[in-house]
């Protein structure tokens, strides 16, 4: 009863107009981009990311700050050889001044403003910022073409699915109508029982398969559907072949220059050099322009009684740091940026060599493509052709039952693999541009327009 459902379900679904419910890779494309969790993520790190510009031009305006304190606080204060002197009271030498609180409240407001002048430290700072800012728009545009490509996979990986579940239900149909003419024939006494077992035996394989391939159908389905959300999507085989491309020189180049991998180590290494530049400068002097004013005050008893003492101080002008020593913690971490400087260069060399075997292998793919679908277009047309003539050889007697049932299965795989070849060719196709960073909705549109718009006639019985 469930392979007879299954028969029925396939039989439904290649009996329905492809054009009329098959959404094309560009639909199904901008259906991921606005529900592709991975995405989601990257969009997300790529907000953040943008921010690193506006910080690295905040490191060089001025910071302000405002300090305020509040606690018990103890003072004594002495004065020696001091000259007093007050109107109506003359002149006095070797005086004396004493304060003391023993215990009292002390507040303290201090507010510092500070303007940097000189720091290579912070110059280089500022440059990781905005190339950590750079790093981060190539992220989010590589990031867009792996959805562009992963989508294509499980398009294409639904298409061949459900082709394969259509091509199985002829063939199962074919083996339906076999089988019941090798039984009537061996009724009839025409036909040895041996034709009847072939026969049953082919179809329980046919069905076996077709009951695998609506498993893998729904399996690609969903993982589809996961991606876009769209609810029951459903996909189209190419059937026509995209534009030429141009000549292999130019592709290469252009994966070398452009591809979003290479760019982004490229960012990494100048990241590195200038965390090389950061750490030489932590021990040279930084120059800041300086402005601070504070109110320090302090209330309570002391040895002379009740006190109270106040102290206001301001200033504007440049402050110099240098830094003296600091252990040998300056060199060691000089040391390691110099190292992490040239690993991030090497890795930047093997990734040129990965990313040009990986363009060349695509170039080829694309150049045996063309001739494996030449080829695998003409096998249809023979094995079609066969599939007819034995099928006319078996009622005239030419033919056994097992030579009509090997056609059948040789048939079916020659369509399947012409299909399979087609979905090959569109992938390293998307995938030389990915690698070159060229793939956009231009070239999944030109994809969409490759795609069928009917469903392939099934044989004539």
């Amino acid at each position: 009863m469930r392979l007879r459902f299954l028969a029925l379900s396939c039989a439904l679904a290649a009996a329905l107009p492809a054009g009329a419910w098959a959404q094309d890779l560009l639909t199904v494309w901008r259906a991921a981009a606005g529900h592709d969790r991975q995405l989601a993520v990257a969009r997300a790190e790529h907000g953040a990311t943008q921010t690193l510009r506006e910080q690295a031009d905040a490191l060089w305006r001025p910071g302000v700050s405002l300090a305020l304190g509040a606690g018990l606080g103890a003072q004594d204060t002495a004065m020696r050889g001091a000259r007093f002197s007050a109107p109506g009271m003359g002149q006095m030498d070797e005086a004396r001044f004493a304060t003391s609180v023993d215990a009292g409240l002390a507040t303290r407001v201090a507010i510092i403003a500070q303007q940097p002048l000189v720091n290579a430290g912070r110059d280089a700072q500022r440059a990781q910022l905005r190339l950590g800012a750079d790093m981060g728009d190539t992220a989010w545009r590589s990031a867009q073409a792996d959805l562009m490509l992963r989508t294509a996979e499980r398009y294409l990986a639904l298409a061949l699915a459900e082709e394969r579940v259509r091509v199985l239900g002829q063939q199962v149909r074919a083996l339906e109508r076999a089988r019941d003419e090798a039984h009537d024939r061996y009724r009839l006494g025409s036909s040895p029982i041996t034709d009847t077992h072939e026969a049953d035996a082919a179809l329980a394989g046919a069905r076996a398969q077709q009951s695998a391939a609506v498993l893998e159908a729904s399996t690609r389905r969903r993982a589809l559907a996961d991606s876009t959300g769209l609810a029951r999507p459903t996909a189209r085989l190419p059937a026509q072949p995209l534009a030429p491309v141009a000549g292999w020189p130019g592709w290469e180049q252009a994966a070398q220059a452009d591809n979003p991998r290479l760019r982004l180590l490229t960012q990494a290494v100048a990241v590195a050099e200038q965390k090389l530049r950061q750490q030489g400068a932590a021990g040279r002097a930084t120059v800041d322009l300086v402005a601070q004013a504070s109110h320090d005050r302090i209330a309570g008893h002391g040895d002379f009684g009740s006190a109270r003492n106040r102290n206001l101080n301001a200033m504007v002008g440049v402050q110099i740091n240098i830094p003296i020593d600091a252990g040998g913690m300056i060199r060691a971490q000089e040391r390691e940026a110099a190292e992490r400087l040239a690993k991030a260069r090497a890795e930047l060399e093997l990734a040129r060599e990965e990313v040009g075997q990986q363009a060349r292998s695509a170039w080829q793919g694309l150049e045996t493509g063309v001739v494996r679908i030449a080829a695998l277009q003409d096998a249809q047309t023979a094995s079609s052709a066969r599939l007819d003539a034995t099928r006319l050889g078996r009622e005239v007697g030419d033919r056994t039952l097992l030579d009509v049932l090997g056609a059948e299965n040789d048939h079916a795989q020659t369509v399947l693999a012409l299909a399979q070849a087609r979905s090959d060719q569109v992938l390293t196709r998307l995938r030389l541009a990915a690698l070159a960073d060229r793939l956009d909705e231009d070239l999944l549109a030109q994809v969409s327009a490759t795609l069928n718009t009917e469903v392939a006639q099934e044989p004539k019985p």
